[in-house]
C-alpha cells in the first residue's frame, strides 16, 4: 500500500488549501468512479498558518521524470501506467498518472461541481484518474505559458496548479495552451520509490510535454517504453 509522500493525508490537504484555496472531500474507495454518482466536490478551504510542508522538491533528480511501469509490475492498479513525478525527497514521493483518462466533461459542469458556476465558459476537458490517493483532490498539470500565484513549477516546461480557476480560464480561452486535469495522486513513503526502482518495478525517462499532453493515451506507455535509453 502506497503512502502519502512528504506529508500526512491531512497535511497534504492543507497544502492544497494554502497554495490553491481549495480542498477535496474524501471519496469512495473506488477511485475510478469519482464522477459517476456525482460525488465530486471541491470546497473552499479555511486559511492555514505557516508552511505545513513543502509541496515541491525542486532540484531533485527524480522531480519531472516520468515513471514507466515495468511489464512485470505486480500491482494491478499501476499496470502499464506512466506517472509524472512532481515531488521527491527523503520523506517520499508524489506523482500524477498521465495515461488513465476517465471521462470527458464540460468545463461548465465541472466548475458547477466545484461551486464556481460559470455558464459563460465553453468547451470540454478530459478527466484523468491521477492515482488512488485522495481522489477528491484535483490537480491540473499544464504548460508553463500559464501561471497563477499558487502555480508550482515542476521544470521549465511543465507546471501544476490545483485551483478550479484554471478551468475557468481554459473555458474563457485564457488558460494554458496545454493541460491535463487529474483527480487523485500516487504516493510513496520514505525510501519506498527507491526500493521499487531498485527492483525494476519502474523505469524512468525525462518528461516530455508531447507524451504528457498530446500522445494517444492508449499508446503513452508503449511510446515511453520505446524511449528508454534514447535522448529526448
Amino acid at each position: 500500500m502506497r503512502h502519502a509522500a512528504k506529508c500526512s493525508r491531512f497535511e497534504f490537504r492543507l497544502i492544497i488549501a494554502r497554495k490553491s484555496g481549495i480542498i477535496g472531500v474524501d471519496m469512495p474507495a473506488n477511485w475510478l468512479r469519482p464522477f459517476i454518482a456525482g460525488l465530486l466536490l471541491l470546497l473552499p478551504a479555511v486559511g492555514t498558518t505557516g508552511l505545513v510542508c513543502d509541496a515541491m522538491a525542486q532540484g531533485d533528480p527524480l522531480v519531472g521524470k516520468l515513471l514507466i511501469a515495468s511489464p512485470s509490475q505486480n500491482e494491478a492498479i499501476f499496470a502499464h501506467t506512466v506517472i509524472l513525478v512532481v515531488e521527491h525527497n527523503e520523506a517520499g514521493a508524489l506523482g500524477i498518472v498521465i495515461n488513465q483518462p476517465f471521462e470527458e466533461v464540460s468545463i461548465a459542469s465541472l466548475l458547477e461541481r466545484t461551486g464556481k458556476k460559470d455558464p459563460g465558459v465553453e468547451g470540454k476537458v478530459r478527466v484523468f484518474a491521477g492515482g488512488p490517493m485522495e481522489p477528491g483532490v484535483g490537480f491540473i498539470v499544464h504548460s508553463t505559458d500559464y501561471h497563477r500565484p499558487e502555480t508550482l513549477t515542476i521544470d521549465g516546461r511543465i507546471a501544476m496548479t490545483s485551483n478550479p480557476e484554471v478551468l475557468r480560464d481554459i473555458g474563457h480561452k485564457k488558460g494554458p495552451s496545454k493541460s491535463l486535469v487529474a483527480f487523485g495522486y500516487a504516493g510513496w513513503g520514505p525510501g519506498q520509490l527507491e526500493v521499487e526502482l531498485a527492483r525494476h518495478d519502474w523505469s524512468t525517462i525525462s518528461e516530455d510535454p508531447a507524451l504528457i499532453f498530446d500522445d494517444d493515451r492508449q499508446q503513452v506507455w508503449d511510446h515511453a517504453m520505446a524511449r528508454l535509453g534514447q535522448p529526448l
